[in-house]
């Protein structure tokens, strides 16, 4: 590794703003990942930073990045880019960029059969409960035993931290997802 690449991943990993990614750095750093969900892209600093460090992987495999967003529908005053702004923002090479618009129900509902063994997915912490809570339902499908989930989450200070959702979790809140669904039917 060259000093300068020393020097830029020592940045990511320990000094980069907000402190709250760095974690997710460190969680990527050294996994084989090969796809990606993200769901809120917000201003996709976080994203590029996340290709940089899955860049050091050894293999160099080629990345799926799915990223499902409001884009412009985005509540006014809310932080982010815009669709194109977006696709502009995040695109690195080798990584095929698939960018969803809607809110996380919406859009897992057109794309979650083609999101099919997903090794890491990141919910950011401005998704809505209610709206989380409907997608859950989609995500079983999604997911294999080592993809690691990642939720970011309000802490004290009004800071942001992620917490990991194990799998069995998931398929828990999947569950709850339907039944809930069912009974409003």
């Amino acid at each position: 590794m060259s000093a300068g690449a020393l020097i830029r991943s020592t940045w990511l990993l320990y000094f980069s703003q907000p402190a709250n990614d760095r974690a997710l750095y460190k969680a990527v750093k050294g996994r084989t990942i090969r796809s990606v969900l993200e769901l809120g892209v917000g201003d996709g600093t976080r994203t590029t930073r996340l290709f940089e460090v899955l860049s050091w992987q050894p293999e160099n495999l080629p990345l799926r990045y799915t990223g499902i967003d409001l884009f412009e529908a985005r509540p006014t005053g809310q932080h982010g880019l815009t669709l194109k702004q977006a696709f502009a923002t995040v695109r690195a090479p080798d990584v095929k960029v698939q960018l969803v618009p809607g809110s996380p129900f919406d859009a897992l509902a057109r794309c979650a059969n083609n999101l099919a063994d997903t090794d890491l997915v990141i919910i950011s912490a401005d998704q809505q409960a209610a709206d989380l809570e409907r997608a859950w339902k989609y995500f079983p499908r999604m997911l294999h035993n080592e993809t690691m989930v990642l939720r970011e989450q309000a802490a004290a200070g009004g800071k942001t931290v992620f917490q990991p959702l194990p799998v069995t979790e998931i398929h828990r809140l999947a569950r709850e997802s339907v039944k809930t669904q069912r009974r409003a039917a």
